[in-house]
């Protein structure tokens, strides 16, 4: 009897030696799920879910706290798998011994007898099912009761119990059963995700079979004593798929430092709108297949309130490039705002400017600058410039406006990719020199949208910050008005062509070099749409330009949007004075007779790259290049400056002493007004 007595206290011994080295501390591993940050979900401007993943190990996004879920939920759930929770310490000894009966005579496991404790510490600590398992787990289950309350305990287990599909806790299988909130559920919902935990593979309702799982409803129903429901229909619906915007959303989130703890962030996004606008680039990209053009984007937003609506992206698959905010080359986009501050500068609408050949010094040569088609038309007025994109106008515009007012400009536009030098860019910032983002393109045409009034683009529903005027109302108002003419654009485009909208809309396309980005941006009274197509790997496409690719889907996107309103005209400003049919900013000179780009000389030689020796034979004071320019306007100077040094001679020839090395010659002229315009920059080499 001693030896069984010793064999008994040996075996608890040991028991009890492995159960210690065993155990794992549940309170520690609850903490720490329930302490995890909660990452805010982010959702559309009407509630809907942007942003949501069931491939986490814990449900972070979709919890609730047990004071807002349903009471008939709770009870439920309470009744069905654990009745004694409330006067338990975590195991319920009574329910264990009444199962193990039961088990016993059936001669397998026909009923279990887990509390929703010990439920909650299999989660934490999944172990495989056997005996000793469930012993842990009772131990583990006292020691969180001690330290946790009943309130805390319920409510993790709702938030994170396991359904089908990756789904857990009731907020997240209300939506993939139902589709519906949790707290939007009728009383055979809600009894159907008590049962369901049981077994979510087996009760599945979508399966087809429900007859398994109504059974179980039926006998839960009868234990709470509740009648049979009107009708034992469960009214499933498809689960909700998410909203394409994954790109949106993860701009916002870089974006969004501080939620202060929220459970969801509210957007500007439209998801029915997003959805449409997918669909739309989605078909128009593969209607362009030929072009080997394999990326777009589209941006949509309203230019009153400054609302992004739609941010849709077609980027490879799996790519985390944003091509609404990467950086491309503009093409003629630009234009609306150069000509916009020559309208301040004193020209008008009808002023004539010379389109003709030009070449024109950029970076270290001369560059011929051509119109898209190829083609001069002589004295072009600024409307017809503006309107059918010539560039040898534009040149000239910026030649007269001066590129570092025009750079001022667009970056009080929004266009903060702009960050280098007036010098780098050249008179080809006129032609889209640089490289801006879809958001700020579409940013800085709400400005002339708005009036001439900049505010930053809106992304939630919180402020955006303060507005800045960037062109006077006037001028804004008319480069719109020019922008929506149909017959200014008849140069170039034809009168009949996919840019002339049905309802009173301005629009610009824009093409960069070798057709690598293809533009179109468009607004009306309300909405501002961005269209880019090109390929992110800046690889060119075959010939597409502005007109051919996007144009058409900003023209089916702007249909979308006003297909519940009747777009009303573009706003123009009162101030503007009508003349000769031409509207004309009030107290500036008339136009009539042609007006042109200031003359620039033209630098003759040193020629770009040219080489010359010193001869030793010869003294170095008696060794000189002269520098020669031609077409230097009357009353006009010269200012030569080599290696950043001045040069005391002003006229159309100045000579220079050779010195060995490699030099930068750099041209400007001072007009009889003051001005100075840098007209040549060239290197050479003297060894």
């Amino acid at each position: 009897m001693k030896r069984v007595t010793l064999a008994a206290l040996g075996a608890l011994i040991a028991l009890g030696v492995a159960t210690l080295a065993s155990l794992k501390n549940p309170v520690a591993a609850f903490d720490a799920v329930v302490g995890t940050p909660h990452t805010p979900q982010i959702v559309d401007r009407y509630g809907v879910p942007l942003s949501r993943t069931y491939q986490s190990t814990w449900n972070h996004d979709d919890r609730l706290p047990l004071r807002q879920l349903p009471e008939s939920l709770v009870q439920a759930f309470v009744h069905a798998e654990d009745r004694r929770f409330y006067a338990h310490r975590g195991v319920d000894w009574r329910a264990r011994a009444a199962a193990l009966l039961q088990n016993l005579r059936a001669g397998r496991v026909v009923r279990g007898a887990s509390t929703i404790t010990e439920q909650v510490v299999r989660m934490l600590h999944p172990r495989p099912r056997r005996v000793w398992s469930r012993w842990l787990e009772g131990w583990e289950a006292m020691l969180l009761e001690r330290r946790v309350s009943k309130a805390a305990i319920l409510e993790f287990y709702l938030n994170q119990v396991p359904y089908a599909a990756n789904r857990r806790g009731v907020v997240q299988a209300a939506r993939h059963y139902f589709g519906r909130h949790v707290a939007t559920l009728d009383s055979l919902q809600v009894q159907a995700l008590a049962v369901l935990v049981r077994a979510p593979s087996r009760f599945d309702p979508w399966r087809g079979d429900t007859s398994a799982l109504l059974t179980r409803i039926e006998t839960l129903r009868a234990d709470l004593d509740q009648p049979p429901p009107a009708s034992w229909d469960l009214q499933l619906a498809e689960p909700q798929t998410l909203v394409a915007a994954e790109h949106f959303v993860r701009t916002l989130r870089g974006r969004t430092s501080d939620t202060g703890g929220v459970a969801a962030i509210r957007s500007t996004l439209d998801g029915n709108l997003q959805r449409a606008v997918n669909g739309l680039l989605s078909r128009r990209l593969s209607a362009l297949s030929a072009y080997e053009v394999a990326n777009g984007a589209v941006l949509v937003a309203d230019h009153k309130t400054r609302e992004v609506l739609a941010w849709s992206v077609a980027a490879t698959s799996g790519s985390h490039i944003d091509a609404v905010t990467s950086r491309r080359q503009p093409g003629s986009t630009l234009k609306p705002f150069l000509y916009a501050l020559a309208l301040e500068r004193g020209w008008q609408a009808d002023t004539l400017i010379d389109d003709l050949p030009e070449r024109t010094p950029v970076g270290d040569g001369l560059h011929t600058f051509r119109n898209y088609s190829g083609a001069h038309h002589g004295a072009v007025t600024l409307r017809q410039a503006l309107g059918s994109s010539l560039n040898i106008p534009a040149v000239r515009t910026a030649q007269y406006v001066g590129v570092e007012a025009l750079l001022q400009r667009l970056r009080g536009a929004g266009m903060a990719s702009l960050e280098l030098e007036a010098e780098h860019y050249g008179v080809g910032l006129a032609l889209g020199a640089g490289e801006v983002a879809l958001e700020e393109l579409v940013g800085a045409y709400a400005v002339l949208a708005n009036g001439g009034v900049y505010a930053p683009l809106r992304l939630t529903r919180k402020p955006s910050g303060p507005a800045s005027r960037v062109f006077s109302a006037e001028a804004a108002s008319l480069i719109a008005d020019v922008l929506a003419d149909r017959q200014a654009r008849s140069l170039e485009f034809g009168a009949d062509n996919v840019l002339a909208l049905p309802r009173h809309t301005a629009v610009k396309t824009g093409t960069s070099t070798d057709h690598r980005d293809a533009w179109c941006l468009a607004f009306d009274d309300r909405y501002v749409v961005g269209a880019w197509f090109g390929n992110l790997d800046r690889r060119p496409t075959r010939g597409l330009s502005g007109a051919r690719g996007p144009a058409l889907l900003v023209r089916s996107v702007l249909a979308e949007l006003n297909r519940h309103r009747q777009p009303q005209p573009l706003w123009l400003s009162p101030r503007l004075v009508r003349v000769d049919g031409e509207y004309r900013l009030p107290g500036q000179r008339s136009a009539s007779p042609p007006v042109e780009a200031l003359p620039r000389p033209t630098l003759v030689k040193p020629s770009h790259g040219l080489l010359m020796a010193v001869d030793p034979r010869l003294p170095p004071q008696a060794q000189a290049v002269e520098f020669v320019a031609e077409d230097v306007p009357e009353g006009a100077q010269v200012l030569w400056r080599v290696n950043e040094v001045t040069l005391a001679g002003q006229g159309s020839r100045v000579r220079w002493s050779l010195e060995r090395g490699e030099h930068r010659l750099l041209a400007a002229v001072r007009y009889a007004d003051g001005r100075v315009q840098n007209f040549a920059q060239v290197r050479f080499e003297v060894r």
